[in-house]
């Protein structure tokens, strides 16, 4: 699969839950499964990273069924989805060879994930009655699920 199509999807997830991507990024490179030896994001390799990152992602999990949580559109919830995805689209892009390539795909796939999955979420909550918390579990299995599929494709 393209390395730019893996970073737009690490970039998706990133819009969806902007801890889960680096978490997902962390451990796919502290398995060996992204080569990150050698370049800029070698830390992402090391052990703690995954530990640090997805205690971030477990706390973001937690915090977005809050009534108090703001939307994901507003200014600091879009902004720091940017910045995640394009984080890790950039660490994807530099195992592909493109590190400017891989941080804009993680860019626009975090306006899509953001975007998306609020319309999404808020016509699937609809859907179901306005039921919110089985729709924000189930995006919280796709945000990991599409991670770890990212971070195991890139090889």
């Amino acid at each position: 699969m393209s390395i730019y199509i893996l970073a737009l999807l690490i970039g998706i997830v990133a819009g969806l839950r902007a801890m889960t991507a680096p978490a997902a990024v962390s451990i796919g490179a502290a398995l060996g499964w992204l080569p990150v030896s050698g370049t800029w994001a070698t830390f992402m390799a090391y052990h703690f990273t995954p530990y640090i990152f997805g205690a971030l992602a477990l706390v973001e999990f937690v915090t977005d069924q809050l009534p108090s949580t703001p939307s994901r559109k507003v200014p600091q919830q879009f902004g720091a989805r940017i910045v995640s995805g394009a984080f890790c689209g950039a660490v994807i892009g530099t195992i592909g060879g493109s590190l400017l390539g891989g941080l804009v795909a993680g860019i626009v796939g975090a306006v899509i994930g953001t975007l998306g999955g609020a319309e999404a979420r808020q016509r699937l909550v609809a859907a179901t009655g306005g039921r919110d918390l089985p729709i924000a579990l189930l995006e919280d299995l796709v945000a990991v699920l599409l991670g770890l599929f990212v971070v195991s494709s890139v090889i």
